[in-house]
Formats: C-alpha cells, sequence, structure tokens
C-alpha cells in the first residue's frame, strides 16, 4: 500500500493586483486634487466673502387689535387670507355704541339751542340798552324844555313883582297867576331831572343785563363745544366697531371666533406686510471691511437652490444683546470675552423678489454672503 501523500498543486498566479494599482492611484489622486480645489475655493471664497447663518427673513409684522370692548358680530377674513388696506376685517356689535351716539347728537341738539336762547336774550338786552339810551335823551331834551321855562317864569316873576311893587301896575292876582306858573316850571325841572336820573339808572340795568345775557351765551357755546366733541368721540368710538386692514398684506395667527367677547387690546390677527427684508447677524470680527452699499448673495433654507441678490442697506448702531430686554453687565470679577454680533439689514433686489413670489415668508432662516473685496 502506497502511503505518499502528494504535495498540493501550485496555485495559479494573477496580474489582477498589478491591475488593480494603477486605478486606486488615479483615484487618489482625483480626490487629492477634488480636495484640492475645494480647499481652494473655500480660500478663495473667504477671502472675497463673510458669511453668516444666522440670519432671517423679517418686515412688517402689524398686530391687529380692538380700540374698545365688545362683542364679535361679523369676522370677513380667513387664516393666511391676503388682504388690502382698508379692507373690513371684524365687524364688533354697534348697538352700545350707536345708542351713546344717538344720545350725544341730542345734547348737542339741545346745547345749541341754548346758544341760540341766550344770543336772543343777549339781543334783547342790546334792545334794552338802545332804548333807554333814548330815553335818556329824550328826559335830556325835556329836562333843557324845562330849564328855558322855569328860566323864564323867573324872569316873569321878577318882573311883576319889581311892577307890583313900584304902584301897582299889576293886580295881586297877576302877581299870584305868575307866582304859580314860576312853582310849576319849577316842579316841571325837577320831574325832568328825575326822569333823567332814572332814564341812566335803566341803561345801567340793560348793561348789566347785556353782560349776563352775553355770559350765558360764552357758557351756552362752551356747553355746545363740549357736546360737539362728546359727538364726535361717540362717532369715532362707533367708527371703532369696524376693524379695517392697516396695510396690505396676509392674515395669520387668527385668535379670534364669532360671537367672543374682546377687550381694547386684545390681538386677534397678524399682518404680515408683503415688503420684507432679511436681518443678519455678523460677527464683530467680520465688519472691518462691511459696509452700507455691498453686495450680498444669499440662500433661503426653505427654497433651496434658488441663489438670490441683495444689498446691505444699513448696519446696526450696536450689538444685539445691547437691544435685549436684559443688557450683559461686564463690569464683574468674572468676564468672559464674549464676540459680539451686530444686526445687518439687507435689502433683495426685484429680481429676487419676483423669483421668490409668495414664497418670500417673515422668520425663515437664510445664509447670506456678503462681498467685501
Amino acid at each position: 500500500m502506497d502511503t505518499t501523500i502528494d504535495s498540493p498543486a501550485p496555485v495559479a498566479t494573477t496580474d489582477a493586483p498589478a491591475r488593480s494599482t494603477p486605478w486606486k492611484a488615479i483615484f487618489g489622486g482625483v480626490v487629492a486634487l477634488a480636495l484640492l480645489a475645494w480647499f481652494g475655493h473655500m480660500a478663495v471664497h473667504a477671502y472675497h466673502y463673510e458669511e453668516t447663518e444666522d440670519a432671517y427673513i423679517t418686515g412688517h409684522l402689524h398686530q391687529i387689535s380692538p380700540q374698545l370692548d365688545g362683542q364679535v358680530k361679523e369676522i370677513l377674513v380667513a387664516d393666511n387670507q391676503t388682504v388690502h388696506a382698508g379692507d373690513v376685517l371684524v365687524r364688533l356689535d354697534p348697538l352700545e355704541f350707536q345708542l351713546a351716539a344717538d344720545k350725544a347728537r341730542a345734547a348737542l341738539d339741545q346745547a345749541k339751542a341754548q346758544v341760540t336762547a341766550t344770543r336772543a336774550a343777549a339781543a334783547q338786552a342790546d334792545a334794552a340798552i338802545a332804548e333807554a339810551e333814548a330815553r335818556v335823551k329824550q328826559a335830556e331834551a325835556q329836562t333843557a324844555q324845562t330849564t328855558a321855562q322855569l328860566d323864564l317864569a323867573r324872569l316873569t316873576l321878577a318882573r311883576n313883582e319889581e311892577l307890583f311893587s313900584k304902584g301897582g301896575v299889576i293886580t295881586q292876582a297877576d302877581l299870584d297867576n305868575v307866582r304859580s306858573a314860576y312853582r310849576a316850571a319849577d316842579a316841571a325841572q325837577s320831574a325832568s331831572q328825575a326822569n333823567v336820573t332814572a332814564a341812566r339808572s335803566a341803561i345801567g340795568s340793560a348793561q348789566a343785563a347785556r353782560n349776563s345775557a352775553q355770559a350765558q351765551v360764552t357758557a351756552a357755546l362752551a356747553n355746545a363745544a363740549v357736546a360737539e366733541s362728546a359727538v364726535r368721540n361717540a362717532d369715532r368710538q362707533l367708527g371703532y366697531t369696524t376693524i379695517t386692514a392697516p396695510a396690505d398684506g396676509r392674515i395669520g395667527n387668527k385668535a379670534v371666533e364669532l360671537g367672543n367677547r374682546v377687550v381694547a387690546g386684545q390681538t386677534l390677527f397678524s399682518l404680515a406686510a408683503p415688503e420684507a427684508w432679511v436681518v443678519a447677524n455678523f460677527k464683530e470680527t467680520q465688519l472691518a471691511r462691511m459696509h452700507a452699499g455691498q453686495p450680498v448673495e444669499l440662500t433661503i433654507d426653505a427654497v433651496p437652490g434658488h441663489p438670490l441678490h441683495g444689498t446691505i442697506e444699513s448696519i446696526a448702531p450696536a450689538s444685539g444683546a445691547q437691544f435685549a430686554l436684559l443688557p450683559p453687565d461686564n463690569a464683574t470679577g468674572n468676564f468672559n470675552k464674549v464676540v459680539q454680533r451686530v444686526p445687518v439689514k439687507i435689502v433683495l433686489d426685484d429680481a429676487s423678489r419676483r423669483d421668490l413670489g409668495d414664497r418670500l415668508r417673515l422668520g425663515l432662516s437664510a445664509i447670506v454672503n456678503v462681498r467685501i473685496r
């Protein structure tokens, strides 16, 4: 029996490793070139641009709220609806305010009637003054007449007394008649002077009445002015029952339902205006070569593949920390230097706005590149 063990057959050799080596070398070279190109691109980009991902879209966001308390009677808009300035959004129940406006108008009519009455009284007082002045003139004229008659009677009495004392040229009866006429003229003159005094007193009374009437007119006019203000205020409040859009935009954050009782200042909607811009928060170390007017390239995360263009409009006057509710106080013994960020306002050009259309929404994140060289 042959127990000899056969040796294993030799394995056939192939040249596969030799053939794969060039492809690995080529692949490694391509990867190296790609990495080199990528690092070169990043270096060139870093030299020409300042970049930040701390950026977002912002704009005018109006908080729509009533200016008085009331019950919601009608809602004319829905969430995400586009509206225009002046469009009616909500109507409150106007009954309470309509009654207040009617009451204010009735008070105004009453105040105007009071003004008319006091002016009539003032005119009557003016007429009374004119009448009293006329009576004074009449009494003065009568006084002048009685004074002349008294002077004549005095002369006649003196002449007749002289004639009677020189031999009785006239009789005693004639002398008595002359004396009686003198006394009558004296009494008439005293009466006319009393009339003048009374007429002048009437003028004083009429002037006092006129002053009182004029004061009443002033008070009535003041009451009418107050009533007119009340009417305007009532009309203003009645107008506030209709809540309109302050600007063009889209409705969001709807927080009101039909029949709700709302209070003044309560937010019912938010209105996002179509005008929007980008606020990018750059590190303070990135601002050395940055200024208004520089071109900007940016992309929005929600709209990938759409490169946009804009311009720096302005740079904030302070870092974002200074505008915080509680600004940091570094005057402590545990100070750690923190790189601050400064808001930069960027406006999109018209072509980018048209490209985005209604996809431009407030709050979206953006990546911003500002060309500094």
